[in-house]
């Protein structure tokens, strides 16, 4: 069974914006970190921002900091990526993810939702 589902991908003109959500399944309550992933055809999946859930600090990939902003919502269990200003080179396949380290590479994560579509025309 997935942990995580993630919703809100879709098309979106180059300078638009996109809303992600992850919801979780009741499955990830001893999760410290919660994070998001990419990853392009052809390509590993990369690092984006990651968010401990304790203190509510934020990490962010150089290529989108300023741009997208990661936050959670205890209540409804659920996580976000508000994605401003996206450039053509967003376009990828997101992955929400949980885990107990503060880390960038994706094997520190122990759950993962099974990706949504965004597309970013030029």
């Amino acid at each position: 069974q997935v942990q995580l589902v993630e919703s809100g991908g879709g098309l979106v003109q180059a300078g638009g914006s996109l809303r992600l959500s992850c919801a979780d399944n009741g499955r990830t309550f001893t999760s410290n970190v919660m994070g998001w992933f990419r990853q392009a055809p052809g390509k590993g999946r990369e690092f984006v921002a990651a968010l401990l859930l304790k203190s509510g600090r934020t990490k962010y990939a150089d290529s989108v900091k300023d741009r997208f902003t990661i936050s959670r919502d205890d209540a409804k269990k659920n996580l976000f990526l508000q994605m401003n200003s996206l450039k053509p080179e967003d376009t990828a396949v997101y992955y929400c993810a949980a885990g107990n380290f503060f880390a960038e590479t994706p094997n520190r994560y122990d759950y993962w939702g099974q990706g949504t579509q965004v597309t970013v025309s030029s």
